[in-house]
């Protein structure tokens, strides 16, 4: 049994690709609005799964197909319920510097280096902070940026 202690289900939905956000955001809007009465507790967006939108809801499998139909970008409700052990980890966001290390090469996406290329020389995980060098300076100045403001292109490269 996959009901959760308040009695929720844990439903997988189908999606357009890229419109996670969208059919969330479309069943807030269709709740909202009494465009259904379908009970929906919770609606969760992961960022790792494209395609996919979890929802919580004390209704039957079939009241949640009803409910998908009237949603644009929704396709279809994943026969198997889930539980909240299988998508907990969802649920905790990953830290922006996860998979960066000294010597990692990377390239800023954000701030006025955008676009340049630069080399990691101190992960800060406490604060989320990496510090790098620029490629192409000539003299080497360290630079601290957030994690996310930056791509990695390529991995221990020292």
């Amino acid at each position: 049994m996959t009901d959760s202690e308040f009695g929720n289900h844990y439903y997988i939905i189908k999606t357009t690709s890229k419109h996670e956000r969208t059919v969330a955001d479309n069943i807030r809007e269709a709740i909202e609005n009494n465009m259904t009465d379908v009970v929906v507790t919770a609606v969760v967006v992961p960022e790792d799964i494209k395609g996919y939108v979890f929802v919580e809801s004390p209704e039957e499998h079939a009241r949640i197909e009803e409910l998908v139909e009237t949603i644009a970008h929704a396709r279809i409700v994943l026969k198997n319920e889930t539980s909240m052990e299988e998508i907990k980890h969802f649920l905790v966001p990953k830290p922006a510097v996860s998979g960066i290390e000294e010597g990692t090469i990377v390239e800023l996406i954000a701030g006025p280096f955008k676009g340049e290329k630069a080399v990691v020389k101190r992960v800060d995980h406490t604060k989320e902070e990496i510090t790098v060098e620029l490629y192409e300076s000539i003299v080497p100045i360290p630079i601290t940026v957030r994690g996310d403001n930056v791509r990695v292109i390529d991995r221990n490269h020292e």
